[in-house]
C-alpha cells in the first residue's frame, strides 16, 4: 500500500475505536468482526486502531477480522497511551513505545504496521526522543511511517526534523476548526498527510442524536461540554440549516460533513468511526460527493468555532493535547 494514507484508495478510512471503546457498551466480538469484514468488502482500505482502545481489544479485533487480507489494506495504530490498572496512562519513553509496538504487532497478527502514531505527546519526554524511537522501528521494518496525534504545528516541525513524519491525526469537522489555525497549512507544506478523526462531530452532524439523555453512562460524550444539557439544544438549533442543505443536495448529513472535510485539502483523509454497517457504507459513499466553492463557503459560515456552544474537551482531556486553540 501507499506510504501516504491520502494516496490509498478510497480516500475515506475507517476509525475502529467505536467498536470497542468510549461510546457506551462495546459490540460483541462476533458483531465487531462481522462489521470490520463488511467494511473491507464494501471497499475500505485504511483501518485505524490504537493500543488504548478497549485496552488492546480493538487491535485484537482488527487482527482477527482482517489477517487474511493484511496485504490489501493500509493499517494504522497508535502507541504512547494505554490502560494500566483501569487508568489511562501517557508515556512516550522509547522503551515503552518499543514494548507497545511489539504488543501491537502480536495483537494485530502482523509483522508490519503501515503507520504508527504517538497517540499523545508525553510532556515529560522531548518529542525528539519519542519520534527518534519510532524512527528506529521504521529502520527495523516494524512500522512503515510515523504519525503524531493532537499536537501543534510547532511540535510537528520539531518532530519532522528528527524523523520524517507520514501523518498528523487530529479532530477536524465543521464544529472543530482548530487545525485551520496552523496544522493544516504546516502538514500541507511538509507533505504530511492530515488524518481527520471525528469528522462527523461524534455523531452531532449526522442529525440523529437529538436526545442526549439516551447516551449510556459510559459514553465519552457525557464528559464533553458541547453535549451538555445546557449546550446541546443550542447546537441542535444551529444544525437545522445544515440538515436542510443535505436534503437539497440529495445526500445524507454525514456525507455532507465528510465532503466538507475533504474539500479542505487534497492531503486530508477523514476516518469516521461507526458501529453500524449501513453507516459505514453511507460514509464511504461520501468519497464521490464534491462540493463547489459556494457550498463550502455557506457551510463555513453555518457552523464554526464562533457560534458553537461549549468547548471541545473538558479541562482534563484538554490538558493532554497541545493543539492550537482559538482565543
Amino acid at each position: 500500500m501507499s506510504k501516504h494514507p491520502h494516496l490509498s484508495n478510497p480516500s475515506i478510512g475507517l476509525g475502529c475505536m467505536n467498536l470497542s471503546h468510549a461510546y457506551g457498551s462495546p459490540l460483541s466480538e462476533e458483531a465487531a468482526i462481522k462489521a470490520l469484514q463488511a467494511a473491507f468488502e464494501m471497499g475500505y482500505r485504511h483501518f485505524d486502531t490504537a493500543t488504548l482502545y478497549g485496552a488492546g481489544k480493538n487491535e485484537q479485533l482488527v487482527g482477527k477480522a482482517l489477517k487474511s487480507q493484511r496485504d490489501e489494506f493500509f493499517l494504522a495504530s497508535k502507541c504512547g497511551m494505554e490502560m494500566l490498572d483501569g487508568k489511562r496512562v501517557i508515556n512516550g519513553r522509547p522503551e515503552t513505545l518499543r514494548r507497545q509496538c511489539e504488543n501491537s504487532l502480536k495483537r494485530l497478527q502482523t509483522e508490519h504496521i503501515d503507520l504508527y502514531y504517538l497517540h499523545r505527546m508525553d510532556p515529560d519526554v522531548p518529542i525528539e526522543e519519542s519520534v527518534g524511537a519510532l524512527g528506529d522501528l521504521v529502520k527495523e521494518g516494524k512500522i512503515g511511517g510515523i504519525g503524531l496525534s493532537e499536537v501543534s504545528a510547532s511540535i510537528v516541525k520539531r518532530a519532522h526534523k528528527e524523523s520524517a513524519l507520514t501523518a498528523l491525526q487530529t479532530e477536524y469537522s465543521l464544529w472543530t476548526r482548530n487545525p485551520e489555525i496552523a496544522v493544516l497549512e504546516t502538514t500541507q507544506a511538509l507533505d504530511i498527510s492530515f488524518v481527520a478523526f471525528s469528522p462527523v462531530a461524534r455523531g452531532y452532524l449526522c442529525g440523529e442524536l437529538t436526545d442526549i439523555s439516551t447516551l449510556e453512562a459510559n459514553d465519552i460524550r457525557n464528559s464533553m461540554p458541547r453535549f451538555s444539557a445546557e449546550n446541546y439544544p443550542k447546537n441542535m438549533a444551529l444544525l437545522q440549516d445544515f440538515l436542510a442543505m443535505a436534503k437539497d443536495l440529495g445526500c445524507t448529513p454525514a456525507q455532507l460533513a465528510l465532503a466538507w472535510v475533504r474539500s479542505k485539502g487534497e492531503h486530508i483523509v477523514p476516518i469516521p468511526g461507526t458501529r453500524s454497517i449501513s453507516h459505514m457504507q453511507d460514509n464511504l459513499n461520501a468519497s464521490s460527493l464534491t462540493l463547489n466553492a459556494q457550498q463550502c463557503s455557506e457551510l463555513d459560515e453555518m457552523i464554526h468555532q464562533g457560534n458553537v456552544s461549549g468547548a471541545r474537551y473538558n479541562a482534563a482531556a484538554q490538558a493532554d493535547v497541545s493543539t492550537e486553540e482559538f482565543a
